[in-house]
């Protein structure tokens, strides 16, 4: 886990849709902090600050250390955004108070490796589907990850890789893998013929079915050559 990012916001005493409308104008984004057996906090946030925080991919699954009104910050972790449908705009935003050795549950990315490495790409002409970007797990929060890694070298055309092929740092579990379960394990990324490679192998067989086709006449005439 990579250090702690550092999050300023204000305390907010005025609630409600109106209020939050009127933040969102003076380029504030209210958001909450709770959690920890405590009173939920109503926060602002700076836009141009939060677009900021959300270009950093570990933004969503680090620990955040969250200071308001200059106060010692507080261990938290990000639960959510709100963004407007088609503006660049964050409407609001939940942190979670972190407590120590307490089990957390987030989502963290998925790091793919060497995938212009990979056999099925490099030597096969395949291509690699991504169904999954991210995983939901659960660890103390000294064990959170950055991300999981994925290493693609040796995968060929019609290998995928599960859930179960994940490799966990110490402490994280997964929390959509159930034991026993064989439906839960989902495969987050493959390895698939491309368009390309499909069409060269159509052809192929199409000119030896050709080819195939051109011997059969002649084979048949000989047979008659030697009846006579």
């Amino acid at each position: 886990m990579s250090d702690d990012i550092n999050v300023q916001a204000t305390s907010r005493s005025v609630l409600g849709k109106g209020a939050s409308r009127r933040l969102r104008r003076e380029n504030l984004v209210p958001g909450i902090l709770y959690g920890a057996d405590e009173d939920p906090q109503p926060i602002n946030l700076k836009h141009n600050e939060v677009l900021k925080y959300l270009q950093n991919d570990q933004f969503y699954s680090n620990l955040l250390m969250v200071s308001v009104d200059g106060k010692e910050p507080v261990r938290s972790v990000l639960r959510d955004v709100q963004r407007h449908p088609y503006k660049q705009q964050i409407l609001h935003l939940d942190f979670q108070r972190v407590v120590a050795g307490a089990e957390l549950t987030l989502t963290v990315a998925l790091n793919f490796l060497n995938e212009e490495a990979c056999y099925g790409v490099k030597t096969e002409g395949g291509m690699i589907t991504h169904n999954e970007s991210e995983v939901a797990i659960a660890c103390l929060p000294r064990h959170i990850p950055d991300n999981i890694e994925i290493d693609m070298t040796d995968l060929k055309i019609g290998d995928s890789i599960h859930l179960s092929d994940l490799k966990l740092p110490e402490g994280v579990r997964l929390t959509d893998l159930i034991e026993g379960d064989d439906d839960s394990d989902r495969a987050v990324a493959s390895v698939i013929a491309s368009r390309k490679t499909l069409e060269e192998e159509d052809e192929a067989a199409a000119e030896a079915a050709e080819v195939a086709a051109a011997a059969e006449p002649a084979e048949g005439a000989d047979e008659n050559k030697d009846d006579d």
